[in-house]
């Protein structure tokens, strides 16, 4: 296989970090990118090609892709859009600014990087854009209002680019996992600490088993994978001749969206109000 380049995003931890090791060792010129310094060297330390990238920065935006054509010869095969967090709390917990920053690194940065990288696939003839999304953008729960909304729009927006892309010879794919062994968690924990006032909530004793759930031990719901099974996904979206729209990672993101399908809307909604229950 020819060193095909792919700039990856979010590689401080988890999937992206995996993903960006795993390609690596299977012999792709991987650029990882990470939001902080001290993440960035760490990265280097792993025998990975880093670079520092914020992507609610358009400066870093523009900075990031300039070296990475100035280091591929003007080419870039594949772009994984996996930066994310989650901001926890009900929807009418959340203040605006709060839901525009998460927006910021979810959705409106990955897309300026997509927007980026296109003329260059274009004007190579192929490409590559594989975007991280979730089963909480197939389905909604309940108190993850800004991150079903965020995941919720990458869906849209990746399937209106795929129609626009079509004949170019650029594939969109999405990945779509459940749970998944990832620092996650505790970046979404943090979110929550940061920015709700339980105390002050209708749901205040919702909250304290939210609060349980997003701090437990160990995987939080069954059938949680490791990010390799994401990593899998993302070779399949690389090397398929003809890759998928729509990659679904763990049993649960199958499940449902096979349930959205074949369930009425009241139906399905007690069906997810009994699980975010028993989650809690």
């Amino acid at each position: 296989m020819d060193r095909k380049s792919i700039l990856i995003t979010g590689c401080s931890s988890g999937i992206g970090l995996c993903v960006a090791e795993g390609l690596a060792a299977r012999g792709y010129r991987v650029f990882a990118t990470a939001r902080q310094q001290h993440d960035v060297a760490q990265l280097r330390e792993r025998g990975l090609r880093a670079l520092q990238l914020d992507v609610t920065d358009s400066a870093m935006i523009r900075e990031v892709v300039a070296q990475v054509v100035s280091e591929t010869g003007g080419t870039l095969y594949a772009l994984f859009n996996n930066a994310g967090y989650a901001q926890p709390g009900a929807v009418e917990d959340l203040q605006r600014a709060w839901v525009r920053d998460n927006f910021e690194t979810n959705v409106f940065g990955p897309w300026e990087l997509t927007n980026r990288v296109i003329p260059i696939m274009r004007k190579q003839g192929y490409g590559r854009i594989i975007q991280n999304s979730s089963v909480l953008g197939i389905i909604a729960l309940p108190f993850r209002g800004a991150y079903n909304a965020s995941k919720y729009a990458i869906e849209g927006w990746s399937d209106t680019l795929r129609l626009e892309l079509h004949g170019s010879g650029i594939h969109v794919s999405l990945i779509e996992p459940g749970p998944i062994l990832s620092k996650f968690r505790a970046n979404a924990f943090a979110m929550y600490k940061k920015n709700v006032d339980p105390q002050s909530s209708y749901f205040r004793e919702v909250y304290w088993g939210m609060e349980r759930r997003l701090t437990k031990k160990g995987p939080a719901a069954p059938f949680t994978l490791p990010p390799e099974a994401v990593l899998q996904a993302v070779i399949a979206a690389l090397e398929s001749a003809n890759p998928r729209p729509r990659y679904r990672v763990t049993v649960p993101t199958s499940l449902f969206a096979w349930l959205k399908r074949v369930l009425s809307t009241r139906t399905l909604d007690r069906l997810l109000r009994k699980v975010s229950r028993d989650e809690n």
